[in-house]
């Protein structure tokens, strides 16, 4: 029940919490913060592993849903995950001998004496046939093999030379830089750009995908599992006591309840819903007075004015960053061998505190944690009119600390991990702890992604005024 107050918060339309702090708190509610790990690729591009601190930022922030208060999430069956990869498949394929069929002689030799060498000589070391292990999970033994692409999608568009990956990355202006070792030389990067745009023309000799398909592949991870599809609306369902609900999420609950023979429970009476309220959203009980006097108050808004006091007060602030210092492993102290004290660790739990009490959106409170050293108009502290969405950084170097490593290296490692774990766990709700040493085994979470957010970690330094 506290979870409803939680993410119903000071945002939410007062008028809901009114009423529905009339409830008995019997149902829980059904809202989800939903979150989509950062894929490999962004709009074409692949997430930098080093970025200057200047440029430093998630980079899906702006592509996908990210802590979008929804009611339900629609999950994709086995069923429709095996039908839609079937669909697309067929297309591949049709598409596929489609525009085998048009290559002409001139196409095909074009291929073989210009194009073949270029890529046998510059990437068959690490994408060819005989590559083990293929890197990046791309293979470049055969057409299809490009089509299909490695973790960050189709390696190329036919007929699209300003759209491909593999056009982006020979001419270095995207974040792979193919060749690794030195740049092709012009005339071989517009030998592969018209290539493309010629539409990839390729002998036909029954190709296959070739190695890639045991590679790691997190498109189709991520369209493996509902918890990475796109948010969608869903409609309330009918039910039958239809003077219950104050709001549609109320039907998906009573709907359950109903599919199951139950009824929903009374409504709280007045002393048990004060206690209530008050664990809730300040954590302390009513005094007997204040009890006594809710219970007495008959006015028509009642309900409302102990919920806009409790809302008010200083203690909703100090109840609710208890839980989000909780996330981000907050402590005074490093622990370890001598447990030395964190210098002015007290700011960063008075800043979460004006924060809750303040009213600071969501967004912009993940905002100021992640990089509040980069916002250009930070929010200032009330009266003393610092800089307070900076404060909101200092989550990054709380935890676990020695005060003299013996490898210095592996220490760094390790708080680097740390840092890691606690971002993704706090702000993503998904473990990447395992892809520091491999692709994670089930999620759509690559090793190159870990180190990615280890470059920028890497790329930062903590400062202090």
């Amino acid at each position: 029940m506290a979870a409803r107050c939680a993410k119903l918060g000071r945002s939410e339309n007062r008028k809901y919490a009114h009423f529905k702090f009339r409830r008995q708190f019997s149902h829980f509610s059904n809202h989800h913060y939903v979150v989509n790990l950062p894929p490999s690729r962004y709009n074409g591009k692949v997430w930098p592993f080093r970025t200057p601190i200047t440029q430093r930022k998630i980079p899906n922030l702006r592509s996908v849903s990210h802590f979008q208060k929804i009611p339900i999430v629609n999950r994709l069956t086995p069923k429709n995950v095996i039908v839609a990869n079937a669909v697309i498949a067929l297309q591949a394929v049709l598409c596929t001998c489609v525009v085998a069929a048009q290559f002409n002689y001139e196409d095909i030799e074009f291929f073989e004496k210009q194009v073949r060498p270029i890529l046998s000589e510059h990437c068959g070391q690490c994408h060819g046939a005989d590559a083990d292990p293929v890197q990046g999970g791309l293979s470049m033994a055969s057409r299809a093999a490009l089509l299909t692409g490695g973790g960050t999608g189709p390696a190329i568009e036919p007929g699209k030379p300003a759209d491909s990956l593999l056009i982006d990355a020979i001419n270095y202006r995207g974040y792979y830089e193919m060749p690794p070792d030195s740049r092709l030389a012009d005339d071989q990067i517009e030998i592969l750009t018209r290539w493309v745009a010629k539409g990839a023309p390729w002998p036909d000799q029954g190709e296959d995908v070739g190695k890639a398909a045991g590679a790691f592949d997190l498109l189709s991870r991520k369209a493996e599992h509902w918890c990475w599809q796109p948010v969608r609306t869903m409609q309330p369902p009918e039910v039958l006591k239809n003077n219950w609900p104050l709001q549609p999420l109320d039907n998906f609950i009573l709907a359950k309840l109903e599919a199951t023979g139950l009824q929903p429970a009374d409504d709280a009476d007045r002393s048990s819903w004060i206690r209530r309220i008050y664990f809730d959203l300040i954590g302390l009980p009513p005094t007997p007075e204040e009890v006594f006097e809710f219970v007495n108050d008959r006015s028509a808004n009642a309900y409302a004015t102990v919920v806009d006091r409790l809302l008010e007060s200083q203690h909703f602030g100090e109840r609710w960053a208890r839980h989000w210092m909780d996330l981000v492993r907050y402590a005074e102290t490093y622990g370890h061998e001598f447990d030395y004290p964190i210098a002015h660790a007290w700011q960063y739990r008075d800043y979460l505190i004006r924060a809750f009490n303040a009213d600071v959106p969501f967004n912009e409170l993940i905002r100021e944690q992640i990089a509040g050293d980069l916002i250009q108009d930070p929010r200032r502290h009330p009266t003393d009119q610092y800089n307070e969405s900076v404060l909101g950084t200092a989550f990054w170097f709380l935890g676990e600390a020695t005060h003299g490593p013996v490898d210095v290296k592996a220490d760094e490692a390790g708080r680097i991990d740390n840092q890691i774990d606690v971002l993704c766990k706090t702000f993503l709700g998904v473990t990447v702890a395992c892809a520091r040493c491999h692709d994670h085994k089930f999620d759509a979470i690559s090793a190159e992604d870990y180190y990615a957010l280890s470059g920028f970690l890497q790329s930062s330094r903590r400062q202090t005024a």
